[in-house]
């Protein structure tokens, strides 16, 4: 039989909450959302921004929910319930009191990744390669915040032997109180690089400061993994020793790199890579594209190491790596006279994100005949700088041969008044009038590379060009094969 994650009084106790009946179920799972609430998860009732979980306690009861936390001012308006209820102060405040509870009783060794550009991945490749040693714990998509953090510890399993835990911000000191619920033994910056520009005055030094206060939460005798190739690599590097990390490591083709790359081979859709590990050779495939990946990919390696895992069965697990959606996913639209490949790229944008995707784009083969073709949308959050950024993309545009780019946003205006007038496909004010443009520009053979922040809505116009121009289910879709084969 499976252990639970949580036993009911193991529950309450980390919350010090308040049952209203004796009931006392096993707990499965946590959630947040009533949406995604499975049978014998125990349902945290948060108020967002936007919604009050108290007033979805009903559906998670109907979907199965096991138990709920409320909150004490909240009570008396829910109701008669049917499911076990355990009153708390504060619903946010109690899930981090569970998490920090799952992070107590853990004997997992523990790595965080923030930086910015590159987390998500990161955390994702990290998580592949520790599970090819042991049992591993991580978030399934990008629960980097004051909430996502909290939720993935207190998701944790006892037994689990890793665990990656992914930690963003979007302004100076929010990073400090998750790190310091997660204390790993590992802590990776994957790079410093001018995003979310508009919170930080000071500019690249305000955001590595912020990036830095990963330190804080690192556990006594910890490592820190730093990008040697960056330029913030020495303020970091000083910044960790200051907050008591006792070991700094680099990662990238610096010479004096402890994880430092040899040798690469950048395909289409993978690369093969050669490294030097802390002494040690490295040859490893991964099965998605993009220079990004390789140099994030050592950090990982490194990181793996440090922890104790397998080194030969981490690099082995990189090639069966996908890039996930939205950041990097491939997709082929069925056009009338051939097919075609879709670059997603579309979760967010930054500038060296963009010259990152623009880097996988000109690496990419179009069929005989064919484009490269770009469709930009608005980098957000760059401040004063923000036009001078976005003209800017021009350079790496015509650098890698892009045939046509499209670019939808006010902001994107700056980047389209630039551009050389072969390479200008259209300009649109939205996304969503790219739709026709794109779908009657589009031709068998072409690459189509989609990017922009989350705001610009690029992922919309990723999912309404892979609905419109999928792919034919066969005739005999459906059928049983072997039932068929006995004809």
């Amino acid at each position: 039989m499976t252990e639970p994650l949580w036993t009911f009084e193991a529950l309450v106790a980390a919350m010090r909450g308040r049952p209203t009946s004796t009931a006392a179920p096993a707990i499965s799972g946590i959630s947040i959302d009533s949406r995604t609430v499975k049978p014998g998860d125990a349902f945290f009732a948060i108020r967002g921004d936007r919604f009050d979980g108290h007033d979805f306690v009903g559906k998670a009861a109907a979907q199965g929910a096991a138990v709920a936390v409320i909150a004490e001012d909240r009570l008396s308006a829910l109701g008669r319930l049917t499911i076990p209820l355990v009153v708390v102060g504060d619903v946010l405040a109690a899930l981090e009191s569970l998490g920090r509870a799952a992070r107590a009783r853990s004997v997992a060794g523990i790595a965080a990744v923030t930086g910015s550009v590159g987390k998500t991945t990161t955390k994702e490749m990290l998580a592949r390669a520790l599970a090819a040693t042991g049992p591993t714990h991580f978030s399934p998509a990008s629960f980097n915040n004051h909430w996502g953090v909290p939720l993935t510890l207190a998701r944790m399993p006892a037994d689990a032997a890793y665990a990656v835990f992914e930690i963003g911000m979007n302004h100076p000191g929010e990073i400090v109180p998750l790190v310091q619920q997660v204390r790993p033994h590992v802590g990776i910056i994957t790079t410093i690089e001018p995003v979310h520009v508009e919170f930080f005055p000071d500019g690249i030094e305000g955001i590595t400061r912020a990036k830095a206060e990963i330190f804080a939460g690192i556990e006594r005798g910890g490592v820190a993994i730093l990008n040697r190739d960056n330029p913030q690599f020495e303020p970091l590097a000083l910044m960790a020793i200051d907050s008591g990390v006792e070991r700094v490591l680099g990662f990238g083709e610096n010479g004096d790199a402890e994880a430092r790359l040899t040798a690469i081979d950048l395909l289409p859709d993978h690369s093969s890579v050669k490294a030097d590990i802390l002494g040690r050779e490295v040859r490893f495939t991964i099965g998605a594209p993009g220079r990004h990946l390789v140099q994030n990919a050592l950090a990982v390696l490194l990181a793996v190491h440090i922890l104790g895992g397998d080194l030969d069965l981490a690099a082995d697990s990189l090639s069966g790596m996908a890039a996930p959606a939205g950041r990097g996913a491939q997709h082929v639209l069925s056009l009338g006279e051939g097919e075609a490949l879709l670059i997603d790229e579309s979760y967010n944008a930054n500038p060296t994100s963009m010259r990152a995707a623009i880097a996988v784009l000109a690496a990419s083969k179009p069929a005989p005949g064919g484009k490269r073709i770009a469709v930009l949308g608005d980098m957000l959050e760059l401040g004063e700088r923000s036009g001078e950024m976005h003209a800017g993309l021009v350079e790496p545009l015509t650098a890698a041969g892009i045939d046509r780019v499209y670019c939808a946003g006010r902001l994107m205006q700056a980047l389209w008044s630039v551009l050389p007038s072969d390479m200008q496909g259209q300009y649109a004010e939205t996304a969503e009038e790219l739709d026709v443009i794109l779908g009657d520009a589009i031709a068998g053979g072409d690459v189509i590379m989609v990017k922009g922040s989350k705001g610009s809505r690029m992922t919309p116009l990723v999912e309404r060009l892979t609905t419109r121009f999928a792919k034919p289910e066969p005739d005999n879709a459906g059928q049983d094969p072997e039932i068929e084969g006995l004809a």
